[in-house]
């Protein structure tokens, strides 16, 4: 039987029993991918369950923790045109990557989708389904779906080229937020990204919010502004959070991360070509200057 155009990539930290859940999803699919794990130095059990139990999948094992980096091992470990991600507690719908492949395959400019996200049993839509069907940017021509600037990492499917040549998520960042950039830099180099509700992603979280998730999502959307956005708007979000951190722990939190980080951010800073960033600031426009 041959095996899927499009493989699946998850980065894994820790969380063996989720893992095996997952894994079990994707081995069961009608597609057949080829899954490489991408284990970020764990310390539990993740390893020798990987060799125990799913011999047929691809194991990178990194000496230290590389957080959303570690996918961009993984794409580079593939050969396939097309790669999903899937986090250790996300899989995909049967039928949904050969769907991906298809619209892949008829629209050459599309470097990313983002599916429509079905979270946990109850598969309850993902509030970031409405946001981006309602995406202000419409559609292209040459592109399936709404065109966005953003994503949900277990809920996406890219042209490897693009990714790659897109430099995959980016290390400032480390992990937490780290989609809306790479969006805006596979947009700048004129790759479309868009939202199409047919290919579905499921996503079961954990109950509880991770320690500190908060903190680094707002520190990474800050930090995203300054590595892409112009130098009045990052002054301005910087002052904004800066008045939060007043009285919020989180935003006090995120400034501190992100002040630990901008020199590096500076270094690497790029700013978007003109009409992505009229399409972002139509964005913010549109959801309250959240990317």
């Amino acid at each position: 039987m041959e095996h899927s155009p499009v493989g699946v990539v998850i980065a894994t930290r820790n969380r063996s029993g989720r893992l095996a859940v997952t894994l079990r999803h994707l081995l069961a699919l009608p597609e057949r991918p080829e899954i490489v794990v991408v284990d970020n130095a764990s310390t539990d059990d993740t390893r020798a369950l990987l060799a125990r139990d799913f011999p047929e999948v691809r194991v990178l094992a990194l000496p230290a923790n590389r957080g959303a980096l570690a996918r961009t091992e993984g794409v580079r470990a593939l050969a396939t045109p097309y790669v999903a991600f899937s986090d250790d507690d996300s899989w995909w719908a049967p039928g949904a990557l050969a769907r991906a492949a298809r619209l892949f395959d008829g629209h050459p400019r599309l470097g990313l989708l983002a599916a429509h996200t079905l979270v946990g049993p109850e598969e309850e839509p993902d509030p970031l389904n409405k946001v981006l069907a309602d995406s202000p940017l419409g559609p292209a021509t040459d592109l399936p779906g709404t065109q966005v600037l953003g994503f949900l990492a277990c809920a996406g499917v890219t042209r490897r080229t693009a990714y790659l040549d897109a430099g995959g998520f980016h290390p400032v960042l480390f992990f937490g937020g780290e989609e809306t950039l790479l969006a805006y830099d596979l947009a700048a180099l004129g790759w479309g990204v868009t939202h199409c509700p047919d290919v579905i992603a499921h996503h079961h979280p954990a109950p509880a919010p991770r320690t500190g998730r908060p903190a680094v999502q707002r520190r990474n959307e800050l930090l995203t502004t300054w590595l892409r956005r112009p130098l009045p708007y990052a002054l301005a979000r910087t002052r904004a959070l800066t008045a939060e951190a007043r009285h919020d722990p989180h935003a006090r939190s995120a400034l501190r991360g992100t002040l630990a980080r901008l020199p590096g951010a500076l270094r690497a800073r790029r700013p978007l070509p003109p009409h992505v960033e009229r399409a972002a600031r139509l964005l913010d426009e549109d959801t309250g200057g959240s990317p």
